[in-house]
């Protein structure tokens, strides 16, 4: 069973579809105990950073969320998701992040010709042989909608980049915790494939 963490952010029915359809039994929720008994744990996401922070400790999911990663269940942090797992973001000055990973969330810079929200289809480069990415190949395409993105600390925990007005790390990886700045849940096969390693993960390190 995944667990789809409800805190009042919106797309959590289209990752329940997704999931339903590589034969993924799911649930949308806010109960600690259906949490931290679940399989997996799915963090989505899209929204402002310090409603979405408000929202999580309003509810004590941040608590939950901390232990998930120490219980080592898998933890996927999607488009928002993923922000909310670093420091903090330029988006809401002052509000920190669950900070399970080093990082900051930055703001698209302005470029000519350009638009922000970063809205469509980019292709990846993948890196440092991502768990989420096996069987996927090279520059495959997925599907963003964003204005802020990830500057990772380390490097090494970049598993895909792509580049729109500057170099953006869409997906990371580390231990137990996983995250994608784009939409898996609308990126189409290669989205679902990926949906479906996460869901055929062994639980922490393999």
């Amino acid at each position: 069973m995944i667990a789809i963490i409800d805190y009042d952010a919106g797309n959590l029915k289209s990752v329940e579809k997704a999931l339903a359809a590589v034969g993924q039994e799911s649930v949308i929720t806010r109960d600690f105990q259906t949490i931290l008994s679940a399989d997996k744990v799915i963090l989505p996401g899209v929204g402002a950073f310090s409603d979405a922070m408000h929202n999580l400790k309003k509810y004590d999911l941040d608590q939950v969320i901390r232990e998930v990663a120490e219980k080592k269940i898998p933890l996927l942090g999607i488009c928002l998701g993923l922000q909310l797992l670093f420091e903090e973001s330029e988006e809401s000055p002052g509000v920190e992040g669950l900070h399970l990973l080093d990082g900051k969330i930055l703001r698209i810079p302005d470029k000519e010709g350009l638009k922000i929200p970063h809205i469509g289809w980019n292709s990846l480069n993948l890196q440092n042989q991502g768990r989420l990415f096996e069987g996927i190949e090279q520059q495959p395409y997925v599907y963003f909608v964003h204005s802020y993105y990830l500057k990772a600390a380390e490097p090494d925990i970049v598993k895909a980049t792509t580049e729109y007005s500057t170099m953006i790390d869409a997906s990371v990886e580390k231990d137990n915790i996983f995250a994608c700045q784009f939409h898996p849940e609308k990126s189409s096969t290669v989205g679902l494939k990926m949906l479906k390693n996460f869901a055929n993960l062994q639980g922490g390190q393999d």
